[in-house]
């Protein structure tokens, strides 16, 4: 990163806001060169021009031809931005759009810019109206709706530009999804530089991620929207002006029968001193908006949640009370480490949630200090003892000095962690499990009723947390399918304090799967899917216990304010016994088979265009 007067005025003013400690933090994340750079990446993949012929010739093709309106609001949009704006709607290798422009410039100036425009190079395909008033750009965009006439809204900013193969992209994915009636792609951000356009920043998306939209508007550009949906959901609201498109965008998600997503970058959002993009202190109004749209999002959806603005701006946290006082079960499997399983329990007892039993699950412990604890436990003064096998199923049980159960019951198998986890719960009296590995300390008080706030939404089946190495660092922030063939967890490495890419590390979001380490899953919802597969006792149980609730139909959440320390080995034992490794191979082989088609069409919650040989969001070569 080139260090310039300008970076060093914005470094300043960043200071300000967030304070030293977030400040070096972000200043970390800058400096940590790019696997792979954007610039290079985006000249060597975007459309040329054999590709965009192909694309004009394709278009004649396809079975439905959408006309697209794109619509702009503009005001005292300097001439420069306006005719390059329209320059990129012509560059379209998709030729049925209109450009609808609704202009509240004082001035004639823009009128006669876009009137000269259209003259010289005979552009019947754009609409002009000047407004007698400035409504402010709600307003003024639902006024360049009217001027629209096709079955497709989508939305521009001003001072923004197209890439070339966008509306193409929209009427492909229209083609095939026809049920779609939401669109929205990836993109990034240009700047004005001696050589040119410079682009930075590229904003790769997931596929729809109700919370990660919940704690972010991460879908902003480029946004199209059926007509009929756009006129169902009301159009956008002038008392959100600053936050219109986020308001705009929950409201017509409510209503989609599908939310569809491009995974290609076909949005330029324009960086210069007054940009949001550029400068997010411009419009401090503009995140009180947006907490405002959030909250009443989740009125109309018939959620209780409290909304509060995070330090970055634009980015929000909904925290979710507890209904009642439901009842949790703790499973932790166990073998020996006595000290590890009672730090474990003593930062359980912490818990500012009262209302839960712990079942402990004995498989195959020898050391007798393990017994004293389970002793010490259940109150039996030194009786117990190591259980004869296939004699006991329960060790013994007893009260925690806050008034809660526990109980050891005693799995003499051979280890096999699906099977111990679905033995201890048949034991098991809660409403939600928690399964929680004996070597996890937990670091905040109120870790059950933030696990408890989002599992008890109808439409969330599993929650994880965001845990740490012992040396500050994360080893779990979600877990993608596909990385390594296989799945991995995210931001393995990262330093705490750091956020990551667009701060997916510290914002709760939609992944695929998160680490049975510590989850909460509804008694009822893990029932229902038959427990974790036994088919794999070691490997990706968790992963594909994940998914299978996800086939169900039910989202799983990464909730980053579920924060603990998991004191797994960095470097784990090796799969150096012929046994070991046939094992492994199997487990692999098991949920490849299974999972052979989600495999190849990629993780919905990664973007294509991220390597999945690194776990940080890094770019595919």
């Amino acid at each position: 990163m080139k260090i310039t007067p300008y970076r060093i005025k914005k470094g300043i003013r960043y200071l300000r806001h967030y304070g030293v400690q977030a400040f070096l933090n972000r200043l970390r994340d800058k400096l940590e060169p790019e696997d792979v750079p954007y610039g290079p990446w985006f000249e060597k993949y975007k459309a040329g021009t054999e590709e965009l012929a192909r694309q004009a010739k394709q278009e004649g093709r396809l079975l439905s031809r959408p006309l697209i309106s794109i619509v702009v609001p503009c005001y005292q949009t300097p001439e420069k931005y306006l005719t390059e704006m329209m320059d990129s709607v012509r560059a379209q290798s998709y030729g049925n759009w209109q450009l609808c422009l609704a202009d509240a410039t004082p001035s004639e100036e823009v009128g006669q810019v876009v009137e000269e425009y259209c003259r010289e190079r005979k552009e019947t395909r754009i609409r002009y109206c000047r407004l007698e008033e400035n409504k402010g750009i709600a307003g003024n965009t639902n006024a360049g709706i009217t001027l629209a006439s096709g079955e497709w809204i989508a939305l521009l900013d001003h001072d923004d530009l197209l890439a070339p193969e966008a509306l193409y992209e929209v009427a492909l994915l229209i083609n095939r999804e026809p049920q779609t009636e939401l669109i929205y792609s990836d993109e990034d951000q240009v700047e004005e530089t001696k050589q040119g356009l410079r682009h930075t920043n590229p904003h790769f998306k997931p596929d729809f991620s109700p919370d990660l939209l919940r704690s972010n508007n991460y879908i902003t550009h480029l946004l199209c929207v059926k007509r009929e949906l756009a006129q169902q959901a009301g159009g956008l609201r002038r008392e959100f002006d600053g936050a219109q498109d986020y308001d705009f965008i929950l409201r017509c998600t409510e209503l989609a029968a599908k939310v569809g997503h491009v995974p290609k970058i076909l949005y330029h959002w324009r960086v210069h001193g007054n940009s949001t993009a550029d400068n997010p202190l411009s419009k401090l109004y503009a995140y009180d908006a947006g907490q405002r749209a959030l909250q009443e999002h989740l009125q109309r959806m018939g959620q209780e949640g409290e909304v509060s603005q995070l330090v970055h701006f634009g980015f929000y946290r909904v925290k979710y009370p507890v209904s009642g006082t439901p009842f949790v079960s703790i499973l932790i499997p166990n073998k020996d480490q006595a000290g590890t399983l009672r730090r474990c329990m003593q930062s359980i007892q912490k818990s500012t949630w009262a209302n839960y039993e712990i079942i402990i699950i004995e498989n195959n412990s020898q050391e007798e200090e393990t017994f004293r604890y389970y002793q010490e436990l259940c109150g039996m003064d030194g009786a117990g003892g190591v259980p004869e096998k296939g004699r006991e199923r329960m060790y013994g049980q007893g009260v925690l000095p806050g008034g809660q159960a526990v109980k050891i019951v005693v799995w003499d198998g051979g280890f096999n962690y699906s099977a111990i986890n679905n033995f201890g719960a048949s034991y098991a009296r809660g409403e939600f499990f928690v399964l929680l590995n004996n070597d996890i300390e937990l670091i905040t008080a109120g870790w059950l009723e933030e696990m408890l706030g989002n599992c008890q939404r109808p439409e969330v089946g599993i929650v994880g947390g965001r845990l740490y190495y012992p040396d500050n660092t994360f080893q779990h922030a979600g877990i993608v399918a596909g990385i390594d063939g296989i799945a991995a967890n995210m931001f393995p490495g990262l330093r705490r304090g750091q956020e990551g890419y667009f701060h997916k590390a510290a914002i709760q979001l939609n992944y695929s799967a998160v680490t049975a380490a510590c989850l909460m899953v509804p008694r009822q919802i893990y029932q229902a899917v038959g427990g974790l597969e036994e088919q794999l006792g070691v490997a990706f149980n968790d992963v594909d216990f994940c998914l299978r609730v996800r086939r169900e139909g039910y989202l799983v959440v990464y909730d980053p304010y579920v924060e603990a320390y998991h004191y797994e080995s960095k470097s784990r034992g090796q799969e150096d016994t012929k046994e070991k490794v046939r094992r492994f191979g199997e487990e692999i082989e098991f949920f490849r088979t299974r999972w052979i088609n989600l495999l190849k069409q990629g993780d919905p919650y990664y973007n294509p265009n991220f390597s999945l040989k690194k776990c940080n969001y890094s770019l595919k070569p």
